[in-house]
């Protein structure tokens, strides 16, 4: 949600840790290239499970999506806010931005879809977000259609369908080369802005269009008062997040990696041209000779 599916670098981490524990495999008794082999099918066999489990996340989402859209609790805007920035992200994938995978090869590459490198404090925040952001707000929803609180339900829809737009498009460009680091990281912002506006009509629906009645027991009590409390984390958290980490960190730290893949990529085309003129140019002394 705070770009965390594009802030942590699994399949680098995975690449990492495979090709640093090689050297320590010496002693084993397994020639080399078993332990090559060996060491391949293990990511392989890593790499198919974190696949496995975004496709499960992914359906899940997709499924969100589809309960969202058809419920009619979502407004109009909100439904055609996905469809326009997946296309505007295509548009700076192509025209602004463009990946530079093709040229820097596989490995370059592995080694730039990572853009932030977070510390243990940065994952807790991650998860402290994912709470307040959407296993909450899904049980407050989930508790309004329980309790037949459609004023609840539909407060908090709006929300969890773009943050559910949100967790789905980081999930699949992360695994796209076709999207460079500056597209990828905009992805959360762009989304991060417009939820905000979402989370203030949420907070005006519990905090001014809705009162408590008076003869109120403890349990509507507390319902009444969590949602009100819930409306102003998602707002505090994600008002943090887009103005703290997002803007100052996040996005410049990707467009850090991009300029740098895009200076050794000229560089190599230098190279590359230096070399084939020395090359055009001996075989011309060698012709003359």
């Amino acid at each position: 949600m705070s770009g965390v599916s594009l802030a942590t670098g699994h399949r680098s981490d995975l690449a990492h840790t495979t090709t640093t524990t090689a050297p320590d495999m010496k002693s084993d008794q397994k020639s080399w290239p078993d332990q090559q082999r060996h060491q391949s099918a293990a990511a392989q066999a890593a790499g198919g499970g974190v696949m496995g489990s975004l496709r499960i996340i992914e359906l899940q989402l997709v499924a969100f999506i589809m309960v969202f859209s058809a419920s009619g609790l979502v407004p109009l805007l909100d439904i055609l806010y996905p469809a326009f920035t997946t296309a505007y992200l295509i548009g700076l994938a192509q025209f602004a931005f463009p990946s530079h995978h093709k040229r820097l090869g596989a490995d370059s590459n592995a080694a730039s879809q990572e853009i932030f490198h977070g510390s243990r404090m940065f994952r807790f925040y991650v998860i402290l977000g994912t709470t307040v952001g959407l296993f909450l707000p899904l049980a407050y929803v989930l508790g309004g259609f329980a309790r037949g609180d459609e004023h609840a339900v539909r407060s908090a829809t709006p929300h969890l369908f773009l943050l559910s737009c949100q967790i789905l498009t980081e999930n699949v460009i992360s695994g796209l080369s076709l999207f460079s680091p500056p597209v990828r990281a905009l992805v959360p912002l762009l989304y991060t802005v417009r939820r905000i506006f979402v989370i203030i009509d949420w907070i005006n629906d519990v905090w001014i269009n809705k009162a408590l009645p008076a003869n109120a027991d403890i349990r509507d009590v507390i319902w009444f008062w969590f949602g009100r409390g819930l409306a102003v984390g998602n707002f505090a958290y994600f008002s943090i997040n887009l103005f703290c980490f997002l803007i100052p960190r996040f996005l410049p730290r990707a467009f850090e990696r991009y300029f740098m893949a895009r200076d050794e990529v000229h560089s190599k085309m230098e190279e590359d041209k230096r070399s084939a003129a020395m090359n055009k140019a001996e075989k011309q002394d060698k012709k003359s000779n």
